[in-house]
């Protein structure tokens, strides 16, 4: 009797900032779009929390029930391998989503153009790169 054994395909979560660029997530398909080409699972919170985003209101944020928005992001860390990072400025949910992937011992890959990134944002990545060009050569390089 021969076992096949399933191949699991390995989990990317993306994070990136929303709260001021909720018309702005055109990154999402990008980085969507170089995992999967590696043959990734994709875990993207924007696709279930988009709904929540109200770019047209002041400060809908108060509105939001806390602690389940961010437990479904904590639970998707959870589930992940690799967790993708984009910063093209501050943000403080991809920060403590990234803080908490590297915790768990997850493989964290920052994508930012910024010129001076903390020092906890630097020891808690794999990997920083500039541009999305390079993303690909270095999710490649840690795995």
């Amino acid at each position: 009797m021969r076992f096949v054994r399933a191949v699991m395909k390995k989990k990317v979560f993306i994070s990136g900032p929303i709260l001021g660029m909720e018309d702005d997530q055109g990154y999402r398909e990008t980085v969507a779009g170089i995992c999967v080409k590696l043959g990734f699972d994709v875990i993207d919170p924007w696709r279930r929390e988009k709904s929540l985003y109200k770019s047209d209101e002041k400060c809908w944020w108060p509105n939001v029930p806390a602690s389940g928005f961010v437990q479904r992001d904590l639970d998707d860390a959870e589930r992940c391998d690799v967790m993708v990072v984009y910063l093209p400025r501050l943000s403080a949910g991809a920060c403590m989503e990234l803080f908490y992937a590297k915790r768990k011992g997850k493989q964290v890959v920052v994508v930012s153009e910024m010129e001076c990134l903390s020092p906890w944002i630097v020891i808690h990545s794999d990997a920083v790169v500039k541009r999305f060009e390079e993303l690909e050569a270095a999710l490649k390089k840690i795995l």
